[in-house]
């Protein structure tokens, strides 16, 4: 699919990964609409940094991905679909499952039906490696088991069975992306790329965290975005999953070392309990296989392995060494 000439939806624009995307979009040329989450405040979430020439060539609607009615009014007219709005943060899940279900189910149902009815050309699922659970073997193909280890990736799980069913049942045309651990500028500290970064840019030496054992596959936004692109571009990508990340796997105490060495400090890491998960919740590997990806989608990673991931993070710490930016977080605070 050619996407010059047609109308696109993000959901989710506001956010780390769906502004990015949409600024790419528009940068591209495309005829974008940004689906933003509504507030009393008139708050674009992240597109309100996003240069004049980005947001004087886009509309925004706010909405509620949980309201069918919104919606459906912000997919009129639209080809295809980006659908990224969703809760993300694991720790939140414990406290508020419930929102999960009715946001990431819900609002995912409420996109797809709408899709049905208005004869959309294209839906781009976002899912997450997360669905997967620890590694039972790697790397991760997408035939992998599906473990709900949290509230989270339990809702993901249904959000994505339910796009998947409208394809299957209905012939909706759906394609499920499932990026691995995306990073990069505007990340919310709730993530731990952040959190290492925010804490060592504030003049922190002791650094709290988690777990550090965990290995995760790190992707950068910018790959992570043109991942979006191309499965939305490949019509062979409809009714398929395919995973998007870097292909290297690394320790969470390893990435902390690597970006403390990128920003030239001496770091020591104190274990904070309330930052652990339930021993069973907590997912101990992850490591994608990004076969699918380049067979299908012609998708290879910018910032693979460990020379990409260290591209990747200076770029991460260039933003963050920015007043301003690092000036959004609260990096003496744990961000649930």
């Amino acid at each position: 699919m050619d996407l010059m000439g047609k109308k696109i939806l993000v959901t989710g624009a506001d956010g780390f990964i769906g502004s990015h995307l949409t600024e790419t979009l528009v940068r591209l040329g495309y005829d974008v609409r940004a689906f933003v989450m509504y507030n009393a405040f008139n708050s674009w979430g992240w597109l309100d940094e996003s240069p004049l020439e980005i947001r004087s060539n886009l509309e925004v609607i706010a909405g509620d991905i949980r309201d069918p009615h919104g919606v459906r009014h912000a997919m009129r007219g639209c080809d295809v679909v980006f659908h990224l709005a969703a809760l993300i943060a694991i720790p939140y899940s414990y406290h508020s499952p419930d929102t999960y279900v009715d946001t990431n189910i819900k609002g995912t149902l409420n996109v797809v039906q709408a899709a049905r009815d208005l004869n959309v050309a294209r839906v781009v699922q976002t899912s997450t490696s997360e669905v997967y659970g620890t590694a039972r073997q790697v790397p991760i193909t997408e035939e992998h088991p599906l473990q709900g280890q949290s509230p989270y990736s339990a809702s993901k799980i249904g959000a994505d069975q339910i796009a998947l069913s409208f394809h299957r049942s209905f012939s909706t045309p759906v394609a499920l992306i499932r990026p691995f651990n995306t990073y990069g500028p505007r990340q919310s500290a709730r993530a731990v790329i952040p959190t290492i970064i925010s804490q060592i840019a504030s003049g922190v030496q002791r650094l709290s965290l988690g777990s550090v054992h965990p290995t995760r596959d790190f992707s950068f936004v910018d790959d992570t975005v043109a991942g979006f692109i191309r499965v939305a571009e490949c019509d062979a990508a409809v009714g398929e999953i395919i995973n998007v990340g870097s292909g290297f796997e690394i320790s969470i105490g390893d990435t902390a070392a690597l970006i403390a060495d990128l920003m030239g400090r001496e770091i020591d890491i104190d274990t904070d309990p309330q930052r652990l998960r339930p021993t069973d919740s907590e997912v101990e590997r992850l490591w994608a296989s990004t076969e699918k990806a380049s067979r299908l989608l012609g998708h290879h990673p910018d910032h693979g392995g460990l020379d990409g991931l260290r591209r990747g993070l200076q770029k991460t710490i260039n933003w963050f060494g920015e007043a301003d930016n690092l000036a959004r977080y609260k990096s003496h605070l744990y961000n649930i």
